[in-house]
């Protein structure tokens, strides 16, 4: 622009001040306008950018609403937010839900006008008018009115809400309804039960298993001295009915001649001379008897919890006995008994344990003896040592050992790799129970040599007198 344009031009208007028409503008350089324009052109930018600014901002409080009346929406747990008077002021759509009422029904109502009864109602009171809650909040366990009517238990953590000055201007109110965790909870329960009566049937399995091994060698044990007594019983019968027919002829009076031929027709002095035997051996059998009834009873302290010391090389030899009588009669064990060695322990269980570990070692034996692929017996080695403040019992048989991947999962319940009916898979979990019970290990891996390894540690303690010796 030119002062040649500038001429004739007029002085704008002022704030304030009416133009003056007319009045001449020529003295205004052209500097000076350039300056108003540039300063015009400036509050221009000035107005557009807040403009773009102010419409950001106005989206950005857009989406910040939108997503939290989401967070509201997408809530399972009923929200009301009320202010000092307990008037709700915003609530969500699962408390709406569970009253029958849509928002704008709900909103600036009494929060109490929702309980389902006066004590719930002045629960909430209570809260809204205690001045010195803490900002964490209180619970309060109230029933509200659902909208069928019914009441429904709500356990409701009320937080008190501030403004900017720190001022408490109401309380938030968040609840679950607890009609569905109790159910929940209810089935929990039963499922727990079930679990419970599952395991206990599966323990009783496997003690039923044990005790099955147990009572074959038991049976087998006591066949040969019950055998032995139920013979001589019926000899001693028949010897019976011969001295009851001699003695009768005796006291009927019979001839010297008839006497003694009688006594040489039933074998009197025969019979006289095997007397002795047959009561000895008699005895010997009841007493054999008696002995193996007396052991049963000295490790089968099952489910009475009875601690003493606990002679270890008893247990062993017992749990071998047990096994090559019952179920494995063709297994060479090498064990040889050490100086005497007690642990403070169940003898019943410790049995249990060690009956388990001889009768695996057997097993994995004697698998691979069946397939061919090693040695014509099964075998079993056994190596105690007793010094210092542990016992530890070494386990190897001659077996195909245990495979890398099933070492880690072999003492978990139900792991077995017998055939289907083998085996319940609880023998060694029960066994790593007991063990870790007595305040022991129980380790497995495999031999150097081959086979399995499985070392038994168990705390000692002083070896008792001989009266109180398990």
């Amino acid at each position: 622009m030119t002062p040649e344009h500038l001429t004739g031009l007029k002085r704008p208007a002022l704030p304030g001040l009416p133009a003056v028409p007319g009045e001449d503008l020529a003295g205004v350089d052209e500097s000076t306008w350039l300056d108003v324009i540039h300063k015009m052109d400036e509050v221009y930018s000035q107005l557009v950018a807040d403009e773009v600014a102010l419409e950001e901002k106005n989206a950005q409080l857009e989406q910040s609403q939108r997503f939290i009346f989401s967070l509201l929406e997408a809530m399972s747990d009923v929200l009301a937010a009320c202010n000092s008077a307990g008037e709700i002021e915003e609530t969500n759509a699962a408390l709406c839900e569970l009253v029958g009422r849509d928002e704008r029904a709900l909103r600036g109502s009494p929060l109490t006008r929702l309980m389902a009864d006066e004590a719930s109602a002045a629960r909430i009171r209570q809260v809204l008018d205690t001045p010195a809650l803490q900002r964490g909040g209180t619970v309060v366990e109230v029933e509200l009115r659902d909208a069928q009517g019914q009441r429904v238990p709500v356990d409701f953590n009320g937080t008190p809400r501030f403004d900017a000055s720190g001022r408490r201007v109401g309380m938030v109110f968040v609840g679950r309804p607890m009609g569905e965790l109790k159910r929940a909870y209810h089935q929990l329960r039963e499922a727990h039960e079930a679990l419970k009566r599952t395991q206990q049937q599966l323990l009783h399995s496997e003690k039923m298993a044990s005790l099955g091994r147990l009572v074959a060698g038991v049976a087998h044990e006591l066949n040969n001295p019950i055998s032995f007594v139920l013979g001589n019983v019926h000899a001693l019968g028949r010897y019976g009915e011969r001295l009851r027919t001699y003695l009768g002829a005796i006291h009927a009076g019979a001839a010297p001649v008839a006497l003694a031929e009688l006594r040489r027709k039933l074998r009197i002095d025969h019979l006289l001379a095997d007397l002795p035997s047959l009561m000895e051996g008699t005895l010997e059998g009841a007493q054999r008897t008696a002995d193996i009834v007396n052991g049963l009873k000295r490790f089968s302290a099952k489910d009475r919890g009875e601690i003493a010391p606990v002679d270890l090389n008893g247990v062993i030899e017992r749990a071998i006995h047990w096994v090559q009588k019952g179920t494995a009669p063709a297994f060479t064990v090498h064990w040889q008994p050490g100086p005497p060695c007690h642990a403070m322990g169940n003898a019943g269980q410790l049995l249990q344990v060690l009956m388990n570990l001889v009768q695996n070692a057997y097993d994995a034996a004697a698998a691979r003896v069946q397939d061919g692929s090693g040695a014509t017996t099964p075998t079993l080695w056994i190596d105690g040592q007793c010094d210092g403040p542990l016992a530890r019992l070494t386990f190897r048989d001659n077996g195909p050992g245990i495979a890398d991947e099933h070492l880690s999962r072999l003492f978990d319940p139900f792991f077995t790799t017998k055939p289907v009916g083998k085996g319940t898979g609880l023998g060694l979990s029960i066994s790593y129970g007991i063990v870790e019970q007595h305040g022991g290990r129980l380790l497995a891996g495999n031999h150097a040599e081959g086979g399995a390894e499985f070392v038994l540690e168990l705390p000692r303690c002083a070896d008792p007198t001989p009266a109180t010796a398990a």
